[in-house]
């Protein structure tokens, strides 16, 4: 039997979170990241729908993520070849039904983005030609909602992360987690490792790691949602064209390379898997898309679905476990964990090492409550023996 590797920090899962949880964290300690699979980033950060917008998700995840964007605008030196963000647009739209939630989601999303306005009908339909004119009722466009490079956001974490001396561990799931004198033991299927503090960054399955460790799960439900790829429609250049989402999040579109990426905005209640797209929710965002476009799907040329991870309250989970302190929680990011992800990373560093919020963050209006593990216990959300 090989000898168990000592570090610093050991951090579960190789998405988006626990790279840029080794980003940060490397900067001042001795780091290894553990992936269960052959390379990170297989599950949910690889199958997002790439797109920045600060209108999108509840109130808390709306203030992380404007605390992210001066990183995704302007990444330190030598982090990316290319810039992160790319011009997009989002316009919402409403049926003459969804009118009253129109503009109660406006005046909410005014209240934090001011740049985001209303538009009539005609104008989304200039912008979106295929938008149908009998099914377009009301819109709003947000204009600088952006694209993300994922892959480009997710490679600078884990290049930054070995930069500082970091070490990424593939085909390293974890098989059981032991605790014995103030170090945590991890064994995984590519050797064991010690550490005193563990950053528990394994999405779907952070409840899983939590009871493997002998901590208390916080109530992770993991949501399927579905996304495919059309042609786009014959004749028309659709480079430019925003991303078209419904105010009662029933469905969005958007160009995506050279095609249309659909989705039924789907959040079906899964357990942790390499889920997939079940032809019942394609089916269903073709259906929608027909409602309100002109588009007639005729051939999906590609189809996926990526778990995002809800708690009860809708907001990530960052910090120290209230009852385990060298347990860090760094989870739930409910499907936005793209665009928190420079900030969230900040904040589980900052928090483990006992510093608080980064200023930044605090100004934004986000609170410590808003975001530790304590609050869902507090609250007399799902305990251990639920």
């Amino acid at each position: 039997m090989s000898a168990a590797e000592q570090t610093e920090v050991i951090i579960i899962g190789g998405g988006i979170a626990g790279a840029g949880a080794a980003f940060e964290i490397s900067r001042s300690a001795k780091v290894i990241l553990l992936e269960r699979e052959s390379h990170c980033g297989y599950h949910t950060t690889g199958r997002s729908a790439a797109s920045f917008t600060e209108n999108y998700g509840n109130g808390i995840i709306r203030r992380i993520v404007l605390a992210s964007r001066a990183f995704l605008t302007e990444p330190p030196a030598g982090f990316s070849d290319y810039p992160l963000l790319s011009k997009r647009g989002m316009i919402t739209v409403a049926r003459s039904d969804q009118l009253d939630l129109l503009h109660q989601e406006l005046e909410t999303a005014q209240a934090l983005v001011p740049s985001i306005v209303a538009m009539t009908p005609a104008e989304a339909i200039a912008r979106v030609p295929v938008l149908r004119a009998d099914y377009l009722a009301g819109a709003y466009i947000e204009p600088h909602s952006m694209d993300i490079d994922v892959n480009g956001l997710h490679q600078g974490f884990l290049r930054g992360a070995r930069a500082c001396g970091a070490k990424i561990v593939t085909n390293a799931g974890v098989t059981g987690i032991s605790r014995q004198g103030g170090q945590w033991r991890v064994e995984t299927l590519a050797g064991t490792f010690v550490a005193p503090l563990i950053v528990n960054a394994a999405g779907a399955w952070g409840d899983e790691i939590a009871v493997m460790a002998g901590v208390r799960p916080i109530g992770l439900q993991p949501k399927r949602r579905t996304a495919f790829n059309i042609p786009a429609p014959d004749g028309v250049s659709i480079t430019d064209w925003p991303l078209v989402n419904d105010v009662g999040a029933e469905f969005y579109f958007k160009p995506d390379a050279g095609q249309l990426l659909v989705s039924p905005a789907d959040a079906t209640a899964s357990v942790p898997m390499d889920t997939y797209a079940e032809d019942i929710d394609v089916a269903i965002g073709a259906e929608r898309l027909g409602q309100a476009t002109t588009i007639e799907v005729q051939r999906v040329s590609r189809s996926w679905a990526g778990l995002r991870t809800f708690v009860a309250d809708g907001s990530p989970v960052v910090g120290p476990d209230d009852e385990v302190p060298d347990f860090i929680w760094l989870v739930g990011q409910g499907g936005y964990g793209i665009k928190t992800s420079p900030a969230l990373s900040r904040v589980c560093a900052s928090l483990m090492a006992g510093d608080g919020l980064p200023d930044d963050v605090a100004r934004q209006g986000v609170a410590l409550a808003d975001l530790t593990p304590h609050r869902l216990r507090s609250a007399g959300h799902q305990r251990a023996s639920a």
